[in-house]
């Protein structure tokens, strides 16, 4: 795992602000990254204030990359600090390279039989463009260190929002 990723991840799951430290009136607010609605691979509509306290990383992920086995170490992530408070999310987009062809039933198997995948998948989504997805619209127009603000580069893009919903750190698809 790159150095930056894990020493963002480090500092916002242990250090940054836990929402123990919130007032109840920061509890209730949901912020602007987790105000969209969603839908899993069932087909499920989930709100995404559910993560709210949460760390999220979210990551637009394809079945057919050469970054694939990045699943291995983002499940190896849920592994290690889903118990602490954080939530990786999953969003397969098919806009690089037509790298995820797959229905929602298939990405889910094959994500679950190579690579053991217990963390939040949903449904398959545009990240770029005039389609793109409210979400990715939202996290894309956001400054952030280290890659700034612009459209997603390629598969396996990061974002990581603090505990508050902050979009607090973008990290390069080749940033594993």
């Amino acid at each position: 795992m790159s150095r930056s990723l894990l020493t963002y991840l480090a500092l916002t799951v242990v250090v940054w602000m836990p929402i123990q430290s919130l007032t109840g009136k920061e509890k209730q607010k949901v912020p602007d990254a987790l105000n969209f609605k969603m839908k899993t691979l069932s087909g499920k509509e989930v709100s995404l204030s559910k993560y709210k306290g949460k760390v999220v990383l979210i990551v637009n992920v394809a079945s057919e990359c050469g970054l694939t086995t990045q699943y291995e170490q983002l499940q190896r992530l849920h592994e290690t600090f889903a118990n602490k408070g954080l939530a990786v999310l999953g969003f397969p987009c098919n806009q690089f390279g037509q790298q995820e062809p797959g229905t929602s039933k298939e990405i889910d198997q094959f994500c679950k039989k190579n690579y053991g995948v217990e963390f939040d998948l949903f449904e398959k989504v545009e990240v770029n463009g005039s389609n793109a997805c409210p979400l990715f619209k939202h996290l894309t127009k956001t400054d952030t260190h280290p890659k700034g603000e612009g459209k997603v580069s390629w598969n396996f893009e990061k974002f990581l929002l603090d505990r508050n919903g902050k979009v607090v750190g973008r990290f390069d698809p080749q940033v594993s």
